[in-house]
């Protein structure tokens, strides 16, 4: 089921879709990530590309609930940062191409925002 945008602000950053797939950075479109379209509720994203351009995304939905501030550690399942309530895949940062990031994403299932910063 397609989703109705309410937010959709790119800096420096193209996606593959209208709000999900490959994420790329404009500047020297190197791949950094892969954003989980159907399992995301809202997104903040700031990042650093290893070429040094400074990319960001901001994404919500017009049905997007407001997130409830969660402890718990994002888990990684293969390459992805997924939710620990019930292991939805939400976001793949590609640490090889990126120098750091900051996100914060909201699983659309449990309705938990997680915020993840990169250890450079």
């Amino acid at each position: 089921m397609s989703r109705i945008l309410k937010n959709k602000e790119l800096e420096n950053t193209r996606l593959a879709t209208n709000y999900g797939g490959w994420m790329y950075c404009t500047k020297c479109d190197k791949n950094i990530g892969y954003l989980c379209y159907v399992t995301y509720d809202k997104l903040k994203l700031n990042y650093e590309c290893n070429c040094g351009s400074k990319g960001s995304a901001i994404i919500d939905f017009e049905d997007s609930r407001i997130g409830c501030n969660c402890d718990k550690e994002l888990i990684t399942i293969k390459n992805r940062y997924c939710c620990p309530d019930d292991e939805s895949p939400l976001i793949t940062i590609i640490d090889k191409n990126v120098k750091k990031y900051e996100f914060e994403i909201t699983c659309k299932n449990c309705g938990n925002s997680y915020i993840k910063k990169s250890e450079n």
